[in-house]
């Protein structure tokens, strides 16, 4: 067990609800295309698959696809969207669980990476993709760009999201790595009923990556700001970045 916090049985029932707008078809476009183009004519695994919002139709693009999560909760949810014959997921954590075969493509979407709180966890997470990678196959993580620069002296928190029915907002322990996303959730139609949820992750910068790949035999292939290709820059809120394990 990694120091990742456990999805409970309700925060999974409730998760896909949430991320509906993450999870259409216009949304997910251009995540699949540059997935797929990355794992060609072999198979992708993907590291905390979760409910499947990015297996599952990446499985049925016509990519073989195959999962490792850590939550129970969250593999049941994915369970009911597609049989383990088509989509295999195997119960464990990120950083150290082995499935058989080998892979073209390994990927970890949406910040899940922060989800292990020591920096010896990130790099065994490296490591446990390359262990898995064939010659030539590529580690792809997407990840926000820590907002540190929002932050003037004395303050510890920032907002990401005020809208109507959410308030988010991040607090930062800036010596040990670590913030804490809190989360102020409208349940219901009612105007006074708000769910409060929290949770920790290490965020890491890009440099720190390329050196957590390194450790691991990988190299940066490339980093690009979204799943659309535009140019990673100074002001980019996040990257997808793309390690290559060489050949012999």
């Amino acid at each position: 067990m990694t120091s990742s916090e456990l999805w409970t049985r309700a925060t999974a029932e409730r998760y896909d609800a949430e991320e509906n707008e993450r999870s259409s078809a216009a949304f997910l476009g251009p995540t699949l295309a540059f997935l797929a183009d990355l794992a060609g004519d072999g198979r992708a695994l993907e590291f905390a698959i979760g409910t499947g919002r990015v297996g599952v139709p990446l499985r049925e693009s016509g990519v073989p696809v195959a999962g490792i999560e850590l939550s129970e909760h969250m593999a049941a949810v994915l369970r009911r969207k597609i049989d383990e014959e088509t989509l295999p997921v195997t119960i464990g954590d990120m950083a150290t669980t082995v499935v058989p075969g080998d892979f073209t493509l390994v990927y970890l979407v949406y910040n899940t990476i922060t989800n292990l709180l020591t920096q010896d966890e990130q790099v065994e997470c490296f490591r446990n993709a390359a262990r898995h990678l064939t010659p030539g196959g590529r580690f792809v993580i997407e990840l926000g760009v820590p907002p540190l620069r929002f932050l003037p002296p004395g303050q510890v928190a920032v907002p990401f999201d005020v809208s109507e029915r959410h308030l988010g907002f991040d607090t930062f322990d800036l010596v040990e790595q670590i913030l804490v996303s809190h989360h102020f959730t409208r349940d219901g139609d009612g105007d006074d009923r708000y769910r409060r949820d929290s949770s920790r992750h290490r965020y890491a910068w890009p440099a720190e990556l390329d050196l957590m790949a390194r450790l691991a035999g990988l190299e940066l292939e490339r980093r690009v700001a979204d799943w659309s290709g535009e140019p990673f820059t100074e002001n980019s809120a996040k990257h997808i970045s793309v390690w290559r394990k060489p050949s012999p």
